[in-house]
């Protein structure tokens, strides 16, 4: 148990958050060059033949230039174990990067310079301030044209309330890259650009004396800026930062592989190392007890060779031994773990042992969901499970190819168990026509497509004109919802019946003549 709390303190596990277009998953690929997880960076679309990320492996991924769903990556980085969870940015894809967010212990939120906080970036952040995760800052793009650093700074306090503790400060405005100050000694580094950003940038260390004989009045300027954001509470407090009520900042530019070692050694500095966490009842399991993990996500297709399915479950505590059987706490049977692999990307290795902060794919998972939790040993643990978002638009899948209708119930139970959209049955439509119910429209577009290229079945989607959810936690009061052109009621694969409005206005309405009619919330803080 002494190897378990030893290797659990090597572990780093975190999630890259971002807004779209930040700059997320080339970050993400920056930091695993720098670990020397891989040799070249590429881009989304690929450049000069190079691979794309490894992040985004999807294929309609790589098409759009957009994260769709997340992806876990782990690489050593000194002698530590770094866990990087890749978060889709758009907000239709909320529901799996909240998903993520419950799985890691830090998160590194990733602003565009020139657009500071945006909309899905604030989304995350609440997730994380109700979550207690600790955040570091990283400015991205500051090779192109931007806002001021102080200004970026002063919105961390006045959007969210979130102290900025630069470490680094740039040389040069935002489009003017020369470099950063380092805070922390007080020197200055210069970054040589490669070609395309293939490979890590060199770095050159100068103390200040030489950096203002060579800069003058840009590094000077530096100096003020950074002196004058740490005479306003800006200077580095670890425990600040260890109960999520201040941020570090970085500065940098992740397609230039600039100031991306700064962030790497951060996060093995002072990222929080795994700790006990609690179960149903509040109770914390302590990192040393028999193994234990939850499921996060489940995903399908990685390996269209043989389209197995893939389950990522967190260590919590103890040793995963591959090949030990676990027992399922929702199903109360036991699951073998024969096929265990660790991830990077798409590419994947057997993973003979991991410890607390690992993600461990489990392969051949079609017994497992999403919440799932697994352990050895008695007695029995069970980790809180994950809510479901209250889906805002919904559609009739109907198979486009009736000779594929075997192909299409085989596709839609896929697409449930991995949560790819919410699926909703009535005897009304029947099981012909599931409901699918998603937060955002792009998600119904991911469905459709893999139906088509995973499972060879064309689909038709027919949307419907709700775009308002609650739980109708008593089905005797099925007919009242059902009584009106104006809502639906419909069961969604967990039990849950819920009441489909076509607005607020529609619910109130039926409400309002039947008084006695209960709606529930679906989910307290995400409805």
């Amino acid at each position: 148990m002494t190897d378990v709390l030893r290797e659990a303190g090597r572990r780093r596990t975190f999630a890259v958050i971002s807004h779209p277009d930040a700059g997320k998953s080339t970050l993400t690929e920056a930091l695993a060059l720098h670990a020397r997880a891989i040799t070249e960076a590429g881009a989304v679309h690929g450049k000069a033949g190079r691979r794309g990320v490894v992040s985004d492996w999807m294929d309609m991924e790589q098409a759009r230039g957009i994260s769709i769903t997340s992806a876990a990556l782990q690489f050593t980085y000194r002698d530590s174990v770094i866990n990087l969870l890749d978060t889709p940015g758009h907000a239709d894809f909320s529901e799996d990067t909240y998903r993520v967010l419950s799985a890691v212990d830090c998160a590194v939120m990733l602003l565009d310079a020139a657009k500071g906080l945006e909309p899905q970036t604030l989304k995350l952040f609440d997730v994380c301030r109700f979550r207690g995760i600790p955040v570091i800052t990283f400015i991205n793009k500051w090779d192109r044209p931007g806002r001021a650093a102080l200004d970026l700074c002063e919105e961390l306090v006045d959007r969210i309330g979130l102290q900025p503790m630069p470490l680094t400060w740039p040389v040069g405005e935002a489009g003017r890259f020369l470099g950063v100050l380092d805070r922390t000694d007080g020197t200055y580094i210069r970054y040589t650009r490669t070609a395309g950003g293939a490979t890590a940038a060199p770095e050159e260390r100068m103390d200040s004396g030489r950096a203002e004989a060579e800069l003058g009045e840009d590094w000077i300027a530096a100096c003020e800026e950074a002196e004058l954001l740490a005479e306003s509470g800006g200077e580095f407090d670890a425990d600040r930062f260890a109960d999520a009520s201040a941020t570090p900042v970085l500065f940098g530019s992740g397609v230039l592989n600039f100031g991306v070692r700064h962030l790497l050694d951060l996060i093995v500095d002072l990222a929080p190392r795994p700790a006990p966490r609690p179960d149903v009842d509040g109770e914390l399991r302590p990192l040393d007890a028999p193994f234990s993990a939850f499921v996060f996500k489940v995903q399908t297709g990685m390996d269209r060779a043989h389209r197995d399915q893939v389950a990522f479950a967190r260590v919590c505590s103890g040793v995963f031994e591959r090949g030990v059987v676990v027992t399922n706490a929702t199903t109360k049977r036991p699951f073998a773990t024969k096929y265990a692999q660790q991830v990077f990307g798409q590419e994947r290795t057997t993973v003979d042992v991991a410890y607390p902060g690992d993600v461990v794919g489990l392969v051949n998972a079609n017994a497992l969901r999403v919440g799932d939790t697994l352990y050895v040993d008695k007695p029995a643990v069970r980790y809180p499970g994950l809510p479901s978002f209250a889906p805002a638009h919904f559609a009739v899948a109907r198979a486009a190819d009736l000779s594929r209708a075997k192909q299409f119930r085989k596709g839609i139970e896929q697409l449930e168990s991995e949560g790819v959209v919410q699926i909703l049955r009535s005897d009304r439509r029947g099981d012909g026509s599931p409901v699918f119910a998603a937060v955002g429209p792009m998600q119904f577009e991911v469905a459709a497509h893999r139906l088509d290229s995973e499972f060879n079945s064309p689909v038709r989607l027919d949307h419907l004109p709700y775009t308002v959810a609650r739980r109708l936690p008593d089905p005797a009061q099925r007919p009242i919802v059902n009584a009106s052109s104006r809502s639906e009621s419909l069961i969604r694969t967990d039990g849950a019946e819920l009441a489909l409005f076509t607005d607020q206005i529609a619910m109130a309405v039926i409400q309002r003549q039947n008084p006695d009619l209960r709606l529930d919330p679906l989910v307290a803080g995400t409805d």
